[in-house]
């Protein structure tokens, strides 16, 4: 298998990524770009089709350009990222809504009513309870019907830009399994989009694209684009998996059981089970369906917990200081104080809840007196998101109960440098945190099943197992456990709170 590559495209909220692979798991180049996005009313975050495609064409040229001559000895490319939202396009590909992530929360109101309406059948048939397609179809139509009456599917920002590199016909759009939860219109117990839930939605299934499987070939490199991308045309365009599941795969989480938190701009919680037993009282996780046919990752994200702590360096930190150094500082400075930051209290959800959904909530700190510092601020965000996983992982286990002596997560992800949120994690849920060789699981991933799609790996599981190693250890500091227990408690009542207060302000606007 020498001189076998595979190109990797990671479609980020933020940025663009393209990496190249050999068959042993190394990465060989490696570029990433910009994404330009219009926030500039407030609600609103869109980034245009076009501009994506854009990215995507200019960061695999210069990759290309750096790995030279090999790259005609790529095989494959196989694409990752952003797992909910929509885009919708016209017959000829052209982009009619631009992309719109949860970040652009002007779909909300649609969301909570669909959800009043018919959460339920969300939860027990798409196995979410943070619909984003659903809604954002609704919303669109009622908003914006000049438009809307040019779409001739919807879909997800990896069908559109693997459509647009195929030159592909409409009714060929496809998108991967993975990406179907979100969507609120799946079963992801039959892989198919329900009937149900569409003719609840008001959306028809001719409006959707096909759904296909991780590791299936949905186009090939159209010869212009490859052109532009200093590739061969024909290459096989596999499906790929979204970030959080391809992270799941480049990590080796393929046994029943295992568990990962990915610490990045929306962290995220999965664990692989057999079968998908929804929490129908707490709702605090979703389901995706697996590589493998009748399995989950049931799963729990953090909107936005990487962009909150990203913003609040950026916000709080000294203005003469880079990224690096802000980050080293304020870690300095949080790891000196003690758990439950000396009676502060952050609830840091910024954007709201996913699971369970609460569009309302927003942000706040509970506490503070003239002693704290910004260490104290810093070091609360961190914890709220340990309450929010410890609260998961309870509910996980309660529905879950034969794998309850399951006692160690992975960590992957920018947030897993941060040896403090590690030990913080450990400490709130009583979990060892396990930190990993490599920081491109997703991207790993991604290369492991267009590997698998065009017949290159027989066997993922036994792909990863040979590249992937444990790097150290984070153990929980059981006195410190014990206390957080009680905050956990106060953390729970303290964010119904911040609900209340929330709703209030928003009426008062």
């Amino acid at each position: 298998m020498k001189n076998i590559y595979f190109m990797t495209i990671d479609l980020g909220t933020s940025f663009v990524k393209a990496g190249i692979y050999d068959t042993e798991g190394r990465c060989l180049a490696v570029t990433q770009s910009s994404v330009q996005s219009d926030s500039s009313r407030p609600g609103v975050f869109v980034q245009g089709g076009e501009e994506i495609l854009n990215n995507v064409l200019s960061c695999v040229r210069r990759v290309t350009g750096i790995f030279g001559s090999e790259s005609s000895k790529i095989a494959a490319i196989g694409f990752t990222g952003q797992m909910a939202g929509f885009i919708g396009v016209d017959k000829e590909w052209n982009d009619i809504t631009s992309w719109s992530c949860s970040l652009d929360t002007r779909y909300v109101p649609y969301a909570e009513k669909q959800m009043a309406d018919f959460g339920a059948d969300f939860l027990e048939i798409s196995g979410t309870n943070a619909p984003l397609m659903a809604p954002k179809c609704e919303w669109f139509v009622e908003e914006f019907p000049d438009q809307a009456r040019y779409i001739a599917k919807y879909m997800l920002i990896s069908s559109y830009v693997i459509g647009k590199l195929g030159s592909c016909r409409i009714e060929d759009a496809a998108v991967g399994s993975s990406y179907i939860t979100w969507t609120g219109l799946a079963d992801v117990k039959t892989g198919e989009w329900s009937e149900l839930l569409c003719k609840r939605a008001g959306i028809s299934r001719k409006l959707l694209p096909r759904i296909v499987k991780y590791n299936e070939i949905c186009a090939h490199l159209d010869s212009k684009m490859a052109k532009i991308m200093g590739l061969k045309p024909g290459i096989p365009l596999v499906a790929g998996a979204g970030d959080k599941i391809a992270g799941c795969i480049g990590s080796g989480i393929l046994n029943t059981g295992d568990m990962i938190f990915e610490a990045s701009s929306y962290g995220a919680l999965s664990c692989l089970v057999d079968e998908y037993r929804p929490n129908k009282t707490q709702k605090d996780y979703d389901a995706i369906p697996s590589l493998l046919n009748g399995q989950f990752y049931i799963h729990k994200y953090l909107p936005g917990s990487g962009i909150t702590l990203k913003w609040f360096l950026d916000t709080f930190s000294e203005t003469a200081m880079d990224w690096k150094r802000a980050f080293s500082s304020i870690e300095e400075s949080a790891k000196k104080i003690a758990c439950g930051s000396e009676g502060l209290m952050a609830v840091g959800l910024l954007g709201g809840s996913a699971m369970p959904f609460d569009g309302e909530l927003k942000g706040a700190w509970i506490g503070h007196t003239w002693s704290h510092k910004k260490g104290h601020f810093y070091k609360a965000l961190l914890e709220s998101y340990g309450y929010e996983l410890a609260a998961t992982i309870d509910s996980m286990k309660k529905m879950y109960p034969e794998w309850k002596d399951h006692t160690r997560i992975k960590m992957i992800g920018g947030g897993a440098d941060s040896i403090i949120w590690a030990q913080i994690l450990a400490d709130v849920t009583g979990y060892e945190f396990v930190r990993l060789n490599r920081n491109d699981a997703a991207l790993w991933g991604t290369a492991v099943l267009t590997g698998s799609g065009i017949g290159i790996f027989q066997s993922v599981k036994s792909v990863t197992e040979r590249t992937i190693q444990e790097k150290d250890c984070v153990k929980p500091d059981y006195d410190n456990y014990e206390k957080y227990q009680k905050y956990k408690v106060i953390y729970s009542d303290i964010k119904k709170d911040v609900h209340n207060a929330c709703a209030k302000l928003k009426n008062a606007l």
